[in-house]
């Protein structure tokens, strides 16, 4: 029988639910669609999510927190996902987001 060594690395932290911080970026032919993931948020968690339907030929759908869209106009948003995030994505895939918004300005008193 030869010597041999097991090691198992494991990392634990508390699941949340949704298990999403910011949002989630809906492929067209995704294996959940727009339809059920709304029905699924909307049953599991109290934390309210702007549903934004797209037309295009790889996304189909974007899932975002609303106090995000406080902070970002819901077009622009749209434009940043199209340009930035679709050319890593499949028509087939769910990507989850995690966006970092910040708002600067200036005002004299």
């Amino acid at each position: 029988m030869r010597n041999s060594k097991h090691f198992i690395q494991t990392r634990i932290k508390e699941f949340i639910l949704p298990p999403f911080r910011d949002g989630l970026v809906l492929g067209k032919n995704s294996p959940i669609g727009s339809k059920a993931m709304r029905q699924a948020l909307e049953l599991l968690v109290a934390t309210p999510f702007e549903h934004i339907e797209i037309e295009d030929d790889v996304i189909q759908y974007i899932l975002v927190r609303k106090t995000l869209l406080r902070r970002i106009d819901q077009d622009k948003l749209v434009e940043f996902v199209l340009k930035s995030i679709k050319p890593f994505m499949g028509e087939e895939e769910i990507l989850y987001l995690e966006l970092d918004v910040e708002v600067q300005f200036e005002t004299e008193l």
